[in-house]
């Protein structure tokens, strides 16, 4: 197998490769890979031989890499030895790290299932708006606080998105002070889940559905713009109370699952603060 000619240096992670395709070789039978049993065997799991064979590169170079040396190594091995080892996703990403491989992508998710301690732990914030945000901004989970401000409940299930309320619901433009310069910095932002999300169909349909009916975001869309994290200071009208000033921030609650938290709360010198609080109890 002719690998890179640059090679990568081990020096850091060699023994925890070795000792991780070690062990992962060891788990494994022939049997789990249509291999024949064969005789008694003087060390559990497959052979060196047999791995290099199944991932197409000679023993001499395979046993090299387990060791750790100083060879390159592509992601197209690595992707054959991660299926030989019948690796799962963490342990695929942990492989290309310790061979200082960038990982690749993983596959974008949309609908998927929060996890009961994040919904604790977002009722656990009365006075703090928090919702979930799939890779699709569709609203999986809110608070009662974030129901209070942005109305989530009220939407129909098919609807309750935040690009779709944000471009298509007048009581969301209100919701968002100067909503002409935060609608496109969020939708910059949104185009990056767009991008992780190429084999998802259900995401690519909400695009053409919004640049169907919204003329700005069908605008905005075509500009391909493309902004950094989505956390700041952001002003938000509230029903009685005017115009507030919320730190906003969004937070990685499950990553395999593309599931992020966002939580807004009153900036330390926002005036209101303590009326918004007692707001959300009346």
């Amino acid at each position: 197998m002719s690998e890179s000619p640059i090679p990568q240096r081990l020096d850091r992670t060699r023994a925890d490769l070795s000792e991780f395709l070690r062990l992962r070789r060891e788990r494994l039978s022939p049997t789990d890979l249509g291999l024949p049993a064969g005789g008694r065997r003087r060390t559990p799991g497959l052979r060196r031989e047999e791995v290099a064979a199944l991932a197409g590169v000679g023993l001499a170079w395979y046993t090299w890499f387990e060791q750790g040396r100083n060879i390159s190594v592509s992601a197209t091995f690595l992707e054959n030895l991660a299926r030989v080892l019948k690796l799962d996703a963490a342990e695929r990403r942990h492989l290309y790290l310790l061979a200082h491989q960038r990982p690749p992508a993983e596959a974008g998710r949309t609908w998927c299932t929060v996890p009961p301690q994040v919904r604790r732990l977002m009722d656990d914030l009365p006075a703090r708006p928090a919702y979930i945000l799939n890779l699709r901004w569709d609203v999986v989970v809110w608070n009662a606080a974030a129901d209070r401000v942005f109305n989530f409940a009220a939407q129909a299930p098919g609807r309750r998105n935040l690009l779709w309320m944000l471009f298509v619901d007048p009581a969301m433009r209100q919701v968002f002070v100067d909503w002409q310069a935060q609608a496109p910095a969020m939708l910059s932002t949104f185009r990056r889940d767009f991008a992780s999300a190429t084999g998802v169909p259900d995401i690519a349909e909400l695009v053409d559905e919004l640049q169907a009916v919204s003329p700005d975001f069908k605008a905005w869309w075509r500009e391909h713009d493309v902004h950094g994290n989505c956390m700041g200071l952001r002003k938000l009208w509230i029903e009685s109370l005017g115009e507030l000033t919320f730190e906003h921030s969004t937070l990685s609650v499950d990553e395999s699952r593309h599931l992020r938290l966002v939580v807004y709360a009153p900036a330390p010198d926002e005036p209101l603060a303590a009326e918004f609080a007692h707001w959300l109890q009346t």
